[in-house]
């Protein structure tokens, strides 16, 4: 069986209290993760940007969203890398219609 490949975009919530290192730092693994398992076609960094609501107590974040083509079983691992990863307050993964 063959595995198709479907279009993502995920948007990913980075903390400003880490510093602007540590951000790009993050960005970089999510960039290679991404690369490593699929075809990466866009990434757009909003940069920071004020939360609607506070988040663990902040009021800003960094924004980020990558566009992305990769077999379905990939999102379940990539979501799961974004729970465990310091600095990630919020994600959002979403199949994309070809």
């Amino acid at each position: 069986m063959v595995d198709v490949k479907r279009s993502y975009e995920s948007v990913v919530v980075i903390s400003t209290k880490i510093g602007e290192d540590k951000i790009k730092e993050i960005v970089e693994k999510i960039k290679k993760l991404i690369s490593d398992n699929g075809e990466l076609s866009a990434v757009d960094e909003w940069g920071k940007r004020n939360l609607a609501y506070p988040i663990n107590y902040e009021k800003e974040g960094y924004y980020v969203l990558f566009n992305f083509k990769s077999a379905p079983s990939f999102s379940a691992e990539l979501s799961r890398i974004y729970g465990i990863t310091d600095g990630v307050i919020r994600t959002l993964l979403v199949t994309k219609d070809n």
